[in-house]
């Protein structure tokens, strides 16, 4: 492994002590790949400890998520790290969503592209190494079309490989490709009920498709399973205010609020809180005068 990825043994114990490598006689494919990303991070001047503290702050914000490295592209902004999910990059010690200005974020076209034939490399790979390169794919410029086909061939080989729905489904979802992307939700959910992460993103379609009582259902599932998922609880909050119910709105600004108390979605969470208990005394105050 050290020659693999060209480090040094101090290199690799000094991110052992910090948490970030598990020690081990033998590692696994997907080891390699984590362990080439904490290299790259240090690479650009990011400290081992900040690069813990972001992963154990992502693992906080986003329910269901195992293991950040593997599962988000992660940059570096400045000294820290941020993390691209669901479409959205954030800087999770902050709790701030960042414009993005990557290429893969400008206007899709209107021309319809076919995906890529499979790499030479990759056709007899297992379903785990190609899951695995479908994430890198998904963080590249321009390859988004080669991480649904690396996706798919997962989902040739084990069907009910939740993630790669989950995954898959998001690419979709950021195509604008929504009957794609609920399919592929909708299956996550089949094979594993419990998965927060796939309710929330199948509410994140069926609000976008205008569906906007499913989705508000949808997102309260999630919090059942994952209470303190906070994009769950903001997302719940706006569903409600699109349904003229801002007293179940305002106690979802709350939960968000306190979960996320400095990033620039709390500012937003507490205007709303604020206007909402402002619109609710006017209308008591009216209705008291009145009777």
């Amino acid at each position: 492994m050290l020659r693999i990825l060209r480090l040094t043994a101090r290199q690799l114990a000094n991110w052992e002590k910090a948490g970030l490598v598990a020690a081990a006689e033998s590692y696994s494919f997907f080891d390699l790949l984590q362990i080439k990303k904490v290299r790259d991070l240090c690479a650009k001047k990011v400290r081992p400890a900040v690069i813990r503290q972001s992963l154990d702050a992502m693992l906080k914000q986003v329910a269901g998520m195992e293991n950040p490295l593997l599962e988000a592209g992660a940059y570096t902004t400045g000294h820290r790290v941020a993390f691209r999910h669901d479409g959205k990059l954030v800087e999770p010690i902050a709790g701030q969503f960042m414009f993005d200005f990557a290429p893969r974020e400008r206007v899709v076209s209107s021309q319809k592209k076919t995906a890529p034939p499979p790499r030479p490399e990759l056709i007899a790979a297992s379903a785990a190494e190609l899951f695995a390169r479908g994430i890198v794919l998904e963080e590249e410029p321009g390859t988004q079309l080669e991480a649904i086909a690396t996706y798919e061939r997962v989902l040739e080989m084990e069907p009910n490989h939740a993630a790669a729905h989950i995954n898959l489904g998001t690419l979709y979802y950021n195509r604008q490709e929504y009957v794609l992307a609920e399919k592929h939700y909708r299956r996550a959910i089949e094979i594993d009920s419990r998965y927060s992460l796939a309710y929330f993103d199948l509410g994140n379609v069926l609000d976008e498709t205008g569906r906007v009582s499913e989705a508000v259902q949808t997102y309260r599932t999630a919090l059942q399973l994952a209470p303190t998922y906070a994009d769950a609880h903001y997302n719940l909050a706006l569903a409600y205010e699109k349904i003229k119910e801002p007293r179940q709105a305002l106690k979802h600004w709350r939960a968000y609020a306190k979960l996320d108390t400095t990033g620039p979605w709390a500012i937003h969470a507490r205007n709303q809180i604020q206007r909402i208990l402002q619109a609710d005394g006017l209308k008591l105050v009216h209705s008291a005068s009145r009777d």
